[in-house]
C-alpha cells in the first residue's frame, strides 16, 4: 500500500480518484488546489503525488516546482493529470520535475493499473 496525495480542484474527479485508489489498497490524502497540495505534501510525505495541471491558487506545475525545492519532497514522483495532452504540456510537466502524465478522461481500472505501474517503476514499495 502506497501513500498518495491527490490534488484536484474538481470535487467529483477528486472523489473518483480517491475512491479508485483507496479501493486499490492505497492510502489517499486529498487537496483542492496547488497551495493546499504543497502544505499537505509536507505534512504527510506521500510516496506519490498526483496533481491536476490547472488548479486555483497555484497550478500543478507551480506546486511541483515548489515541492522539488524541498529536501523532504524532491525525490517524490509527481504525476500530472490534465484534459490536454499536447506534447508541449507534457514537456512542461517533465521540465518542472514531473515523473509521468495521465490524460483525462480515464477509466478507474486504467487509472489504478497505471498508478501501480508508476509506483513499481519509481521503486515505491506497495
Amino acid at each position: 500500500m502506497a501513500s498518495i496525495l491527490v490534488a484536484e480542484d474538481e470535487r467529483d474527479i477528486r472523489d473518483l480518484i480517491n475512491f479508485t485508489l483507496t479501493f486499490a489498497g492505497h492510502q489517499v490524502t486529498t487537496a483542492a488546489n496547488g497551495e493546499e497540495a504543497v502544505q499537505q505534501a509536507q505534512r504527510v510525505l506521500p510516496d506519490l503525488i498526483m496533481m491536476d495541471v490547472r488548479m486555483p491558487k497555484m497550478t500543478g506545475y507551480e506546486a511541483c516546482r515548489v515541492m522539488k525545492t524541498l529536501d523532504s519532497l524532491k525525490d517524490t514522483p509527481v504525476v500530472f493529470l490534465s484534459a490536454k495532452g499536447q506534447d508541449e504540456e507534457i514537456q512542461a510537466g517533465i521540465d518542472v520535475g514531473g515523473y509521468a502524465y495521465i490524460q483525462k478522461p480515464f477509466s478507474p481500472d486504467d487509472l489504478a493499473r497505471r498508478i501501480n505501474d508508476i509506483l513499481r517503476q519509481a521503486g515505491v514499495a506497495q
